[in-house]
């Protein structure tokens, strides 16, 4: 894919690689939102502007470092989709989300995110991300960054029921006291399986939460994480099957390397099957 950073931040040249509505509701972020045709994403302390135009794509930011790293835009999702179509079930999921890239997120910010976002909606999430950095993160003039920990110590249980969070809220509240922003940069020097039962130790993470932290903050692409909608698809294309890690040890022995881009593929073509 062709790209050029410009003055005010990046030029996408084309559409076949680089889809903002692709990237940002496929299900591995929630810290956006849509105004218009326009998408503004925000990742801890910073915010871009993303313009659908004639030749593709500008992404208006005073970070262009941060968000062609953001993007992954040196990474050839081309090469990665050709692969992958050879396996029958994702040619029609590929065509679907030809957009997709995922995103390289903060590490605590994922995280949190994703702790919100276990058996909860696209909204409700937003909602109580929004409410979080409201509440606790640095005032940026226009918008919020992401709170640190630091901010998230000072809060006890209670708050993080006030800003809806529910059940979810004591498990907030455990784990930024289990661990900080250092510690889960060490982690990323241990093996994807070792890495994946150290965060399953954390408060509010299980299985499917683990993986998507480490193919959404880590950038493990040897994880598939299974929920709902991946369940749904095995039990449709491969063989009838209810323990969801078994699931997950089938799919990642099938795809290896290249596993959490078919999950992407797959999770946002499904998803679509009823809206």
């Amino acid at each position: 894919m062709k790209y050029k950073i410009i003055d005010d931040g990046i030029l996408i040249l084309g559409k076949d690689d680089f889809v903002i509505k692709d990237i940002l509701e496929c299900g591995q972020i929630f810290s956006f939102e849509k105004q218009e045709d326009d998408y503004i994403v925000y990742s801890q302390d910073k915010r871009a502007r993303v313009v659908k135009n004639e030749a593709g794509y500008k992404i208006l930011t005073d970070d262009s470092a941060y968000f062609e790293n953001f993007f992954d835009l040196k990474t050839d999702y081309s090469e990665i989709k050709n692969i992958l179509k050879k396996v029958p079930i994702l040619k029609e999921p590929i065509e679907f989300g030809k957009g997709i890239r995922i995103l390289k997120q903060n590490l605590f910010e994922t995280l949190i995110s994703f702790i919100v976002s276990a058996n909860n909606n696209i909204k409700r999430i937003q909602l109580i991300l929004n409410r979080l950095r409201k509440s606790l993160g640095r005032d940026m003039g226009e918008y919020y960054a992401f709170p640190t920990r630091d901010s998230m110590l000072k809060k006890d249980e209670t708050f993080f029921k006030e800003i809806g969070a529910g059940y979810r809220a004591g498990y907030l509240y455990k784990v930024v006291r289990q661990v900080d922003e250092n510690k889960l940069e060490e982690y990323s020097e241990l093996p994807t399986l070792q890495l994946r039962n150290k965060l399953i130790e954390l408060s509010g993470i299980g299985p499917k939460v683990a993986d998507c932290i480490l193919l959404f903050g880590y950038g493990r692409k040897d994880v598939f994480p299974v929920d709902t909608w991946i369940a749904k698809m095995y039990n449709k294309y491969y063989e009838p099957l209810e323990n969801r890690e078994v699931i997950r040890r089938n799919l990642t022995t099938q795809f290896g390397d290249l596993s959490g881009y078919a999950q992407q593929y797959l999770f946002y073509f499904i998803r679509s099957w009823t809206g």
